[in-house]
């Protein structure tokens, strides 16, 4: 079978030399993607870890797994991997249990073992026989239930906050600031009826799956006096005629002034002397000399 992950050298015949330092201890083999697994008896894990540790030489305990399978009337399964320094391989060591059926404790052979066994009990439930602290070492101490068979709440049971009365941790049943949301799981495009928050309190607006009446168009603002109708060209063909309604018109009827006549309520304001323009001829448009005047010669004294 080829697998994915890098291959792993095996070595020949290891799975019967395996299977007879077992011996009748040994319940199952499976050799897939070059690893192999022994399933052995549950009673005599201990004995069986002892002759793979002394005799087949997997002097090293890597990791301790559990594994849950709802289906089974021991729904549990304990994984051991072992790894063989000298031989440079690993081999995998399964047994079963349920939530009441403990699985002896091989904290005798790893010491290692405690924190593992711990981790597998936190999480699953499985009891290990032998273990002298076999407390939760991921979850709470006031938590109840373990996470990975999923029977209980989310959210959990209880929750911790610091009192300021109490000057102190303390534990309180959990209290949600918000109802937790439920999902239904239905595509909003293909009409889901439910209303979200908020939506209650207003209108259906015009449009929705299910329409509503639009609102009336609002009556158009009234017209001053005297406005052309609607549709009607504004036209200033005419001073009379200006376009911008009655008011406007008035004013076109009135006569215009006569040329150079100043508008009314304006004064006429005459410029200095200094500053009035020299007169210019209509004819040529230049401008035109003044007359001199001529002086009376001054009488000599002495004359008559």
């Amino acid at each position: 079978m080829v697998h994915s992950a890098p291959k792993i050298a095996s070595i020949p015949g290891i799975a019967d030399e395996v299977a007879g330092v077992l011996g009748s201890m040994l319940l199952d083999t499976v050799d897939a993607a070059d690893e192999l697994s022994f399933t052995v008896d549950r009673d005599r894990l201990l004995e069986a870890m002892t002759a793979l540790r002394d005799r087949a030489q997997y002097q090293q305990l890597m990791e301790i797994a559990g594994v849950d399978y709802p289906d089974r009337p021991e729904r549990f399964e304990v994984v051991y991997h072992l790894l063989s320094l000298t031989r440079n391989h690993r081999i995998r060591v399964k047994v079963s249990a349920d939530e009441d059926t403990p699985v002896p404790s091989v904290t005798s052979l790893w010491p290692v073992a405690g924190w593992l066994e711990r981790e597998v009990f936190d999480m699953y439930g499985v009891i290990f026989a032998g273990n002298n602290d076999l407390r939760r070492i991921l979850t709470d101490y006031g938590f109840k239930g373990h996470p990975f068979r999923k029977d209980f709440p989310l959210t959990g049971h209880v929750e911790m906050r610091y009192s300021e009365e109490e000057k102190r941790v303390v534990y309180e049943p959990v209290k949600l600031a918000q109802d937790f949301r439920s999902f239904d799981f239905m595509s909003p495009w293909e009409g889901a009826q439910y209303v979200l928050p908020g939506d209650e309190k207003v209108a259906q607006a015009p449009g929705a799956p299910t329409p509503a009446a639009a609102p009336a168009a609002a009556a158009p603002p009234a017209k001053p006096e005297g406005s052309p109708a609607a549709g009607t060209p504004k036209t200033t063909d005419k001073p009379s005629d200006t376009g911008a309604g009655a008011p406007a018109d008035k004013v076109g009827h009135e006569p215009s002034p006569p040329a150079g006549a100043m508008p009314p309520g304006v004064e006429k304001v005459v410029a200095p002397k200094k500053n009035r323009t020299k007169a210019t001829d209509s004819a040529t448009g230049e401008g035109v000399a003044k007359p001199k005047r001529t002086r009376k010669p001054k009488t000599p004294e002495g004359e008559a």
